[in-house]
């Protein structure tokens, strides 16, 4: 341990979560990394601005970033031109933001599974103990006396019924906090009909404070169409003023104090992606900035699902141009690499919004792509929804989290699930 403690003092940030560390500290106080036994650091993979028409290689070390300066076509969907770059050197010059930096092959503490359920002796009452070692004590601000491992927070493992839905979000099995947010709700319709939202969002890991942007922005957007639905406002419309009342609530986290703090010259302002869904008796509204999608499952599987929205990404350029197919396309490293998101680094905003009028009964998946990465295709998630998830969406979430979590888990993973059409105001899941 005493051979050790030159490395740890030569240690100013958490290897881990990258917060700030003070001399002599064994344990990382914001997600309980063990510093007594460091790695080497892994190479740096910041949010980067690129020009879409090459990979960008890391620069040497103490060597700057690239600023791009030639803007990418803009994503399918879209009307408007790409702006210029403003020059500044967190600026997205050219529209496109990593999201997927490469990770370690090992984990020297990774986060527990939350589908085990060891058996444990009962501690005594008012004693909490450990979910990484189950035998340490967990001291009043969340750390195990023993292990020195963080405890699962709030937003860990997140589960909501509302009415005819319901939502599921889990911080998965490799990352150290969850940084997606969702909000459901229903109102009531000027005719009196039902109607049902949902809005999911998923936080930009690689800037700052990407878990507060995600939960800004899923309370300003379902809080917007809550108010808005009721005045009468058309849902479509509703859909795209709750996608700007979020971006305005990302972007006023840039001038926080609490950012200014905890920003990095590799890291852009708070950034998140966004998707959310209206159901009605008789429409299906859904808007997004980003790559997280809506999916459409009819109940009756002999009816063909399908994708609502199309991807802000690097990938869906690459298809929609005719230059890969999208296996090639999803298969390329750059993949995920994002076009549009919520933020104050983001071009100005342009909402994606679209309307249906489904046929027959089915339900609407809302999603992350830590799900939608383990069933891409409609008819892949079709088959991972099951066939009860009109009448049981909190069972049918479940599910599907539990199938990302079976086939990784490699990123956090949220889903809603909406019945169409919204049954009338009282009935809900059985």
């Amino acid at each position: 341990m005493m051979s050790q403690m030159p490395q740890q003092a030569a240690l100013t940030n958490c290897p881990s979560c990258e917060e700030p560390l003070e001399s002599g500290d064994r344990f990382c106080g914001a997600c309980g990394y063990d510093l007594s036994a460091v790695p080497a650091p892994p190479d740096d993979h910041p949010t980067l601005a690129v020009n879409g028409s090459a990979p960008v290689s890391p620069p040497a070390a103490g060597e700057p970033w690239p600023v791009a300066h030639e803007p990418v076509a803009a994503a399918p969907g879209d009307h408007e031109p790409v702006p210029p770059p403003s020059g500044s050197p967190v600026s997205p010059a050219s529209g496109v933001r990593f999201d997927r930096p490469p990770e370690p092959d090992e984990y020297p503490l990774q986060a527990p599974d939350p589908r085990v359920t060891a058996e444990t002796p009962t501690p005594p009452e008012g004693v909490k103990v450990c979910v990484a070692c189950r035998a340490g004590r967990v001291d009043h601000d969340g750390y195990c006396e023993n292990c020195g491992h963080a405890q699962p927070r709030e937003r860990d493992h997140m589960e909501q019924e509302c009415g005819p839905m319901a939502a599921v979000s889990d911080r998965g099995l490799r990352h150290h906090r969850n940084e997606d947010a969702f909000g459901i709700g229903t109102a009531t319709l000027p005719d009196g009909s039902p109607a049902s939202v949902a809005i999911v969002c998923d936080g930009v890991s690689s800037a700052t404070r990407p878990d507060d942007a995600s939960l800004a922005a899923s309370r300003a957007a379902s809080e917007s169409l809550l108010a808005a639905l009721p005045r009468g406002t058309h849902p479509q419309q509703a859909m795209h003023d709750a996608i700007v009342a979020a971006s305005r609530a990302v972007n006023a986290l840039a001038a926080e104090p609490q950012t200014a703090r905890e920003h990095a010259p590799h890291q852009n302002a708070p950034a998140c992606t966004i998707v959310g869904a209206v159901v009605t008796s008789g429409l299906l509204i859904v808007g997004w900035v980003g790559d997280s999608r809506a999916y459409w499952v009819p109940v009756d599987r002999s009816s063909l699902p399908a994708r609502l929205t199309e991807d802000d990404s690097w990938a869906a350029q690459m298809v929609a141009a005719g230059l890969m197919n999208e296996a090639e396309a999803y298969a390329d490293e750059r993949a995920h690499a994002i076009t549009g998101w919520l933020g104050a680094d983001a071009y100005e905003l342009e909402p994606h919004t679209a309307s249906f009028k489904p046929d027959r009964p089915g339900v609407v998946v809302v999603c992350t792509d830590g799900l939608w990465n383990y069933a891409e295709a409609a008819q892949e998630m079709a088959e991972a929804v099951p066939l009860d998830a009109a009448v049981r969406p909190l069972h049918g979430a479940q599910v599907l989290v539990g199938h990302a979590l079976d086939g990784g888990g490699h990123d956090n993973v949220t889903v809603a699930l909406v019945p169409f059409p919204a049954p009338p105001q009282g009935a809900g899941s059985a």
